[in-house]
């Protein structure tokens, strides 16, 4: 199909009728879809006229029909092999899918819901933008039975049936679920009309409806209701409200209920207990103590490794279930002193990668929620187990995406060099390599030296084992286990590279089976790198190391307010002081001095206005998006008008400087105009391209959490811009420092005019107050780079960030005499009450 031919699904409905009092009302109705093609609006309308115009086929029913309405469903366009789809005519995507299910994504994000799929996966197109809907529930004064959780029981059948018969002649009403608790039948009104007239509609007739219904069942008072909206909607839970909480059987092949809660992003899961069946059948394997076996353990692993092969799904309670069929294994092994097989421990190693695969630490949340200590079980298992694997059977090595286990048997290599163990994981979507190293010196091995070592490292157990001491610290390594049966030493070294390089003071701990915690008893920090923890600790378990964030939790609601608030004034500021420029442009640009001065004054304005447009954008991009253009803009260009602003300020202090030292040189308005934008613009430019060029390639532009220059270990471009700031506010310094000299002590000849000297005081009064506040902004900023634990440092950068604009407009306008002499004098107000100026009004 070619670009730009637009694909439109409509329908037509026949019928025979009779009058009700919700009008006509048809005896049968059908729809039948149609797909066709149009180039342009036109075509769109002829061919809705044409359909209108048809007669209805009559040949296979014995009843007249007629055709009663004609509508736009769906529309497409296809371009370069991408098929966009869009609804029309108040018709509506209904959630969780469009098109084809398996080859097609809804994206529910903007104004206007739209399906995505590539065109040549297409194979069939089953699910279109459907009429429009309307919801309501109504409460039944019966006792609840779990029957009424399974669609096919007859109790369920029943009611629906009962439901159907009694009502849907007047309000074609649908009973979707009966949730738990009262039984409260939820239902779906489907109309052709817009939403707004099919609510009206069925308003109308809610009286009615419950009437009739009330014939049929004890109804609870007021319970019947009819909405426009809802909040949360979905195929599996239905519709729902604000905080409801639906709980309902799992889906076929599963035991086990999962109970959703409707929150503002839709129905979240918040319990689950969903089990393949063909676990729970194989947790139910009665093992008795006395007569299990090795072969016993060794089958059953392998079946539970098939099992899982077979279905990969990890749902909360299949992870439950793993988690206790491997604990139950593990147990009865060590009471019964079996050794575990090669092939068994390999089938535990590739069901352990499985289920800490971190597409499942959703399900790994849900499932902490209810049982807290389920991945300590795990990680306590896993550890039972590799001591079972007899010294004769190592060296072995098991390298998965999600956990690596190695063991060798201790030689008289490990008494005279020590033994060293080191992995390297990659986190999904990453290409940097999160590495972790082990070290035993030789004087921890004494004689009779222990049979064996086992090392497990894993990204995933730093997820998933909970931190209950401080929510503002969090895993930043991987856990690295190193067991050593029946041996104990007083010395082990560990080393971990950061996952999150932005996080600050590093904490050595392990983790305490005993009371399901991080703990840092007889662990201490040796050293901290830029990208690398080195522990020591003095027992031997499983280790890692917590971090703190860059901002603590406590303070960002209050750095976001500050934030917001200080952008908002800022913005403002900015906006009146060019508004003023541009009033008063006239009388303040006589002067060639006067005017390059608020020339400058303009373009930091401008500069910094446009930055905090930017700066929005780049605070509303969702930077989890793979890659995110939005945010590589929003940071290119924060970056280079940012830059600019500084540049115009240097560039203010350049100007003050050229006119009191050079005082006999003069240079033309033009080449002093074409030299300030080159510098005002072209430098920041130049810098701004050089940064993207350099980093955007090796994916180190922006920083992976926030839109904004990196600032990792990896690479740094943030320093393109503080260098480049905090020199200019160096040199602005030293400019204002000569400047102030030359005024108090001019040499023979260098007097200035009483109107150059007023401009130059006030030229220099904005680059004296203005230059440190910018100065302390970025310095304030580096502060909470270098001590990010600090509220202090976070609050002032905040406030002096935010609050640039207004700052510029009081200190850049309001102290300009001149400027608010005019703006006051055209108010009818004198210049000497209210403007700061020892000079009379003159240009």
């Amino acid at each position: 199909m070619r670009a730009g031919v637009l694909w439109l699904i409509s329908f037509f409905t026949v019928f025979k009728g009779h009058c009700s009092f919700l009008g006509v009302i048809p005896d049968q109705e059908y729809e039948l879809l149609l797909q066709v093609t149009y180039r342009d609006s036109k075509e769109k309308r002829d061919l809705e006229s044409l359909l209108k115009q048809l007669k209805a086929p009559s040949t296979c029913l014995s009843a007249p029909m007629e055709i009663i309405r004609v509508k736009t469903t769906t529309y497409c366009s296809s371009l370069n092999g991408i098929l966009q789809c869009a609804c029309e005519d108040s018709h509506t995507w209904f959630p969780p899918s469009c098109l084809d299910p398996q080859h097609c994504y809804l994206h529910t994000t903007g104004s206007l819901p739209s399906c995505g799929c590539h065109f040549s996966n297409l194979s069939q197109s089953i699910n279109f933008c459907e009429r429009a809907k309307i919801w309501g529930t109504f409460q039944i004064n019966e006792k609840f039975t779990k029957d009424l959780l399974n669609s096919s029981s007859a109790k369920y059948s029943k009611y629906t049936t009962a439901i159907k018969d009694k009502v849907m002649h007047l309000i074609f009403l649908s009973c979707h679920h009966c949730r738990e608790g009262s039984i409260i039948v939820g239902y779906e009104v489907i109309g052709s009309s817009s939403s707004s007239e099919l609510l009206s509609a069925v308003e109308q007739v809610a009286a009615k409806a419950e009437a009739s219904l009330g014939q049929l069942f004890l109804l609870e008072d007021g319970s019947f209701m009819v909405f426009g909206k809802v909040q949360c909607n979905s195929l599996f839970f239905g519709f729902g409200s604000k905080n409801d909480e639906y709980t309902l059987p799992c889906s076929s092949g599963y035991t086990g209920n999962v109970t959703a809660k409707c929150q503002p992003s839709g129905w979240q899961v918040v319990r689950e207990s969903c089990v393949l069946s063909q676990l729970e059948e194989l947790q139910k394997v009665n093992l008795i103590a006395n007569s299990a076996t090795e072969m016993d353990m060794s089958s059953l692993v392998q079946n539970l490794s098939v099992i899982i092969q077979q279905n990969p799904s990890t749902t909360a309670g299949n992870l439950a279930s793993v988690v206790s069929i491997l604990g139950n294994i593990s147990f009865l092994s060590m009471a019964k002193n079996f050794k575990v097989s090669n092939l068994t421990l390999e089938n535990v190693i590739n069901i352990t990668d499985h289920i800490l695969n971190s597409s499942s630490i959703t399900n790994w949340t849900i499932l902490l929620q209810e049982e807290k200590d389920v991945s300590s079980q795990l990680l306590r298992t896993l550890e039972n187990i590799s001591i079972l694997v007899p010294s004769t059977a190592l060296p072995l090595s098991f390298s998965r995406d999600f956990i690596n286990w190695k063991g060798i048997p201790v030689t008289e290599s490990q008494y005279e060099q020590g033994y060293n163990y080191q992995i390297e994981m990659f986190q999904k979507n990453t290409s940097i390599p999160i590495r972790g190293y082990v070290l035993i010196g030789p004087g921890q091995f004494q004689k009779p030296l222990p049979e064996s070592i086992i090392n497990m490292a894993s990204l995933t157990f730093g997820n998933i084992l909970p931190i209950t001491q401080n929510e503002n610290v969090q895993v930043n390594g991987p856990v690295i286990s190193t067991v050593i049966p029946n041996y104990s030493i007083s010395e082990i070294s560990l080393i971990f590279s950061k996952i999150e390089s932005n996080l600050r003071k590093p904490h050595c701990v392990f983790w305490d089976f005993s009371h399901l915690r991080w703990d840092s008893g007889g662990c201490h920090l040796v050293n901290e790198s830029l990208d690398m923890v080195t522990c020591q600790c003095t027992h031997l378990t499983s280790f890692s190391m917590l971090m703190s964030r860059f901002v603590p939790s406590a303070i960002v609601p209050a750095v976001n307010w500050i934030t917001y608030v200080g952008l908002g004034i800022s913005m403002g500021s900015l906006t009146l002081c060019l508004i003023i420029e541009a009033l008063f442009w006239k009388q303040i640009k006589k002067s060639q001095t006067s005017r390059t001065r608020h020339i400058c004054m303009v373009n930091i304005a401008l500069s910094l206005l446009i930055a905090d447009v930017w700066f929005i954008v780049a605070a509303t991009v969702d930077t989890t998006i793979n890659p995110s253009r939005v945010c590589t803009a929003a940071v290119f260009f924060t970056h280079f008008f940012y830059l600019s602003l500084f540049f115009w300020m240097l560039l203010l202090g350049l100007l003050l400087a050229y006119r009191i030292i050079l005082v006999f040189h003069h240079m033309s308005m033009t080449l002093m105009m074409a030299i300030g934008f080159c510098v005002g613009y072209g430098c920041p430019l130049i810098i701004s391209v050089i940064t993207l060029a350099v980093t955007q390639p090796s994916n180190n532009y922006k920083s992976k959490d926030v839109c904004w220059l990196n600032w990792s270990d990896e690479s740094k471009p943030l320093l393109a811009f503080v260098v480049p700031a905090l020199t200019i506010v160096a040199m602005n310094l030293v400019v204002v420092l000569l400047v102030l000299s030359k005024l108090w002590r001019p040499a023979i000849g260098e007097r200035l005019n009483q109107d150059d000297k007023a401009t130059f005081i006030r030229m220099g009064k904005s680059l004296l107050i203005l230059t440190p506040l910018l100065g302390l902004t970025w310095g304030f900023g580096i502060g909470t780079m270098v001590d990010g634990q600090n509220p202090a440092w976070h609050v002032l950068f905040a406030l002096l960030n935010a609050f640039q604009g207004f700052f510029i407009f009081c200190f850049g306008i309001l102290l300009d005499s001149k400027v608010c002499a005019y703006s006051f004098l055209s108010s009818s107000l004198t210049q000497a009450s209210l403007c700061p100026s020892p000079y009379p009004l003159t240009l």
